[in-house]
């Protein structure tokens, strides 16, 4: 995929200098999902800087709050945030923020957001149905996003037209299979978000 030909890659002077040099254009991305999908993970696994994350261990206060169905061993929970940067090209960097799963902390999603080049929307198809409220937060703010199948080991295999049915994507949405603990799979995904965003960009 040749970033650099795209309209989002501008060149940007450093200051003082001839010009002729560029910096890199800071490209923001939202890493969001359900609870226990594996947003934290993914961050941590792409990110080229040790990444800034929130979590919390759980305690008896969310009990009867969060639905753990599935992911019952999760003992942490993300409160605020995950940040990760990872360098794609002399061109792009993309900056990672990952959104907390939990209803209780959906507030944070519309500041998370704000500038947003796109987003990932990570998918436990032990938990299909978490995937909606992400879906249609994206959706209604036509901000592009793909959805990445994290890959559980006890997982039901779903065929990707499989997913797009049950969660009633458009067909344009790319669906990628991720295992979000895998460095490569993770920036494919990545990748795949970010030619998305390229080509929702208007025509000049």
């Amino acid at each position: 995929m040749a970033l650099a030909d795209s309209s989002l890659v501008e060149s940007r002077s450093v200051p003082g200098g001839s010009g002729a040099e560029s910096a890199p254009i800071p490209v923001k991305l939202v890493i969001a999902g359900g609870f226990g999908a594996g947003k934290t993970t993914l961050v941590g696994a792409v990110s080229e800087i040790p990444p800034l994350t929130t979590e919390e261990e759980m305690t008896v206060v969310s009990e009867g709050v969060d639905d753990v169905t599935g992911v019952e061993r999760k003992t942490t929970t993300t409160v605020a945030l995950d940040f990760g940067r990872i360098t794609i090209s002399e061109q792009i960097v993309l900056y990672l923020f990952g959104a907390p799963g939990q209803d209780r902390f959906w507030p944070l999603w519309n500041d998370l957001a704000l500038g947003a080049a796109g987003a990932v929307v990570l998918v436990d198809t032990r938990k299909l149905e978490d995937g909606f409220a992400s879906i249609d937060f994206f959706e209604r703010r036509d901000i592009p996003f793909v959805v990445a199948v994290n890959v559980f080991d006890d997982a039901y295999h779903y065929e990707p037209e499989e997913l797009r049915e049950a969660l009633t994507i458009s067909p344009d949405v790319p669906i990628v299979m991720c295992d979000a603990r895998d460095r490569e799979l993770a920036k494919t995904t990545l990748l795949t978000l970010v030619k998305r965003a390229i080509d929702k960009l208007p025509s000049t």
